[in-house]
């Protein structure tokens, strides 16, 4: 879209906000309903397009995009009603008589981003939160999942109208058009080094923004751990969707007593989850495209695989590959992964390890595999990061229950549930002043006894 159809657009939907239709709460119920029960006529159709971007299994798309979509528009529907409410709060007894309370509004011109890795699930989750929240929507899929934007697109177009809620296609132009506009919230999701920019053309409006961005998640694996359990949920996380998850086990950060143990059990896993041979397995996905392909083989030191490595250049796929001996100066410890790659590292002692990993940026996630409670205790503390599991790794984003947000250099905000419905709202505080009562303390001129009442009242 050229900038004179973007800027249209924008005040086509600021025109239809101000209307007030948006803020009825029926309104925003049935469009939710609608929304997911055009998602669930359509669910083959999501499926496919991901498979052609991703490599996704149909299995896989349903878990990790459209059931948790789903899920996100079920909690919505019901809860909306009880999010939209005034809250009435404690008035100050020198405000009497007053009735106190806070509004949840929405903000208005919203515009959500988001990257190629869940297409679905990172696009349609945020715009379920807004749109609970009382806000029009702006989208931009990415370019790099071209078939999943076509599909979110066709969904869109069929269920409102743009005034409402539109996507706009394209690339790196569309984007930097669209951070040129005014919106009144931006909601994105990508890399480290897009949301400085985000952030840098949301500053010229003074534009408020959430941002979910990366990192290197650390796993740290105690020497408490039940390790046959913690190999195969770490397993499960790495490699799912080919290790293109933000919140994906970045590195293993273990107990150098127990390493060689958690490695066999670690090789054993992969065989199990992906059998011998990942490359042929139907339901192992494939790298985005040519570039992250050639960028994930460049963070390979063969000296240091010690099962996997191999790929399929044709196809885009990369076996899952474990590597030992890693250190924090390796290549592949400079960059957030984010491909089916585990280095495997060692500590000497879990205080050090804390301090090691808060030397570094703060990651989204941080995973810790132990069966002391003062060790999860101490990591939970001390750590700083998004969000994370004991015992497990990535199911934390997979609620309505708790937000899910980054932290530092990992992001801004949350969102999910009442979270998502707090991030697209802003809070009203206003105070209704009765008219049948006049307290004169306020007034000039000031007098004694008035000052008497005023130091009771303010103390």
């Amino acid at each position: 879209m050229e900038k004179q159809d973007i800027n249209k657009l924008v005040e086509k939907q600021r025109n239809f906000f101000y209307s007030g239709i948006p803020l009825d709460v029926d309104y925003r119920i049935q469009a939710l309903k609608k929304l997911k029960a055009c998602i669930q006529k359509n669910e083959n159709l999501i499926c496919n397009a991901l498979k052609k971007d991703l490599g996704k299994s149909r299995y896989e798309s349903y878990m990790c995009e459209v059931g948790l979509v789903l899920s996100e528009l079920s909690h919505m529907i019901r809860h909306t009603r009880s999010y939209a409410k005034e809250k009435t709060v404690r008035t100050p007894l020198a405000q009497f008589h007053s009735r106190s309370f806070q509004k949840p509004s929405p903000y208005g011109v919203v515009l959500v981003m988001s990257p190629w890795n869940y297409p679905f699930l990172l696009t349609i989750d945020p715009l379920v939160d807004a749109l609970a929240a009382g806000n029009t929507v702006v989208m931009k899929p990415s370019a790099y999942s071209p078939n999943t934007g076509k599909v979110i697109a066709h969904l869109i177009r069929e269920c409102f109208p743009e005034e409402y809620v539109a996507v706009v296609t394209g690339g790196r132009s569309e984007n930097k058009r669209l951070l040129e506009e005014h919106f009144d919230y931006i909601f994105f999701t990508g890399s480290q080094n897009v949301g400085k920019e985000v952030m840098r053309n949301a500053a010229q409006h003074l534009t408020p923004v959430t941002l979910e961005l990366g990192g290197k998640s650390p796993c740290i694996v105690e020497k408490s751990a039940n390790l046959k359990l913690a190999a195969r949920r770490i397993v499960f996380g790495k490699f799912l969707n080919c290790g293109q998850t933000c919140v994906a086990p970045d590195y293993i950060y273990c107990d150098a007593s127990i390493k060689e143990e958690l490695l066999t059990e670690l090789k054993k896993e992969v065989v199990r989850q992906f059998t011998d041979h990942p490359l042929s397995n139907d339901s192992y996905g494939k790298i985005i495209n040519q570039k992250h392909f050639s960028r994930i083989l460049n963070l390979l030191d063969s000296e240091k695989v010690v099962h996997g490595g191999a790929s399929q250049p044709e196809l885009l796929k990369i076996e899952p590959t474990l590597m030992d001996s890693v250190t924090f100066s390796d290549p592949v410890m400079q960059e957030e992964i984010f491909g089916p790659v585990l280095p495997i590292l060692t500590y000497s002692s879990l205080d050090s390890a804390i301090e090691t990993i808060n030397s570094m940026a703060h990651p989204l996630a941080l995973y810790l595999f132990t069966s002391d409670r003062k060790a999860a205790k101490k990591v939970t503390s001390r750590c700083g990061f998004g969000g994370g599991c004991i015992n497990d790794t990535i199911i934390h984003l997979a609620t309505s229950e708790m937000g899910f947000g980054g932290f530092g250099e990992s992001g801004m905000g949350a969102y999910h549930g009442r979270e998502g419905f707090q991030t697209f709202s802003h809070k009203k505080s206003i105070v209704d002043k009765k008219t049948w009562l006049d307290l004169p303390m306020r007034y000039q001129p000031y007098k004694t006894g008035n000052e008497k009442l005023l130091r009771m009242f303010l103390k």
